[in-house]
Formats: structure tokens, sequence, C-alpha cells
């Protein structure tokens, strides 16, 4: 598992770190009872102060998406997928309302809301089928 980290997104680094966590999660990246990279592991391979890697893992904890194996590290739990799944799509949804409102704020309408949406699903659809 490999997060990617934008220090200048406006999104807090540990909460950048669940977010990435819940979607690997949420796509089956990671499944149910899979380890995780330990705290010190992540904290490397992201560049990340170890205490910022701990608090996104404590709060996934809490969220019930990673659980503790005794004497081995962290684990995805056996229940985390579904609400990965439905955690994503809220977030996706609120980011879409903000994003569909501001758009009609502007006063755009919906056929050019929907023409711009189309258009833009076809050109990231075309970059995903695009060899690097």
């Amino acid at each position: 598992m490999i997060c990617h980290i934008d220090a200048n997104n406006g999104i807090p680094i540990y909460e950048q770190i669940e977010r990435q966590v819940k979607f690997a999660v949420a796509n089956g990246s990671l499944l149910a009872g899979e380890r995780v990279p330990s705290v010190r592991e992540l904290a490397t391979q992201t560049a990340v102060n170890v205490n910022t890697v701990a608090r996104a893992y404590r709060r996934l904890q809490n969220d019930g998406i990673l659980r503790t194996i005794r004497g081995t590290g962290m684990a995805v739990a056996n229940d985390a997928e579904e609400r990965c799944r439905q955690e994503r799509e809220q977030l996706i949804r609120k980011r879409l309302r903000s994003v569909l409102q501001e758009a009609l704020n502007s006063q755009m309408s919906l056929d050019e809301i929907r023409r711009l949406v189309d258009a833009e699903c076809s050109t990231l659809s075309t970059a995903q089928t695009q060899p690097p």
C-alpha cells in the first residue's frame, strides 16, 4: 500500500492517509485481514512524521477500519469493506454537490453542466485507457 501525500492540497496529511486507506479497502486493493504497513514503515515510505501516521491509524481504528493484531501490527477489519464503500460514496457525493452548487450559482444551466460532466468523464475514461 503506497500513499501519495500532497502537503499543499489543503487536506491535513493524517486525513489524506485515512482517505487513501479507506479508498483502498473500498476498491479491494486492501482486503479484510490484510496487514497494513507499520506506522514507521508508512512514515518512511511517505516522508511523513511518525505521529501523523499514528494519528491516522488511531482514527482508522476508532472507525473500525483497522484492528490490532497482537504482536504483529494492524490489519483491515473483517467488516470494513462495506463501511469504506459507503464512506467513499458520501465523500464523493458531498464534493460533487459542492461543485454542482457552484455551477448552478454561476447561472450554468443543467444541460451545460451535464455536457461538462460528460466531457470530463470521457476525458478521464480516455486517459485511464492510455498506456503511461
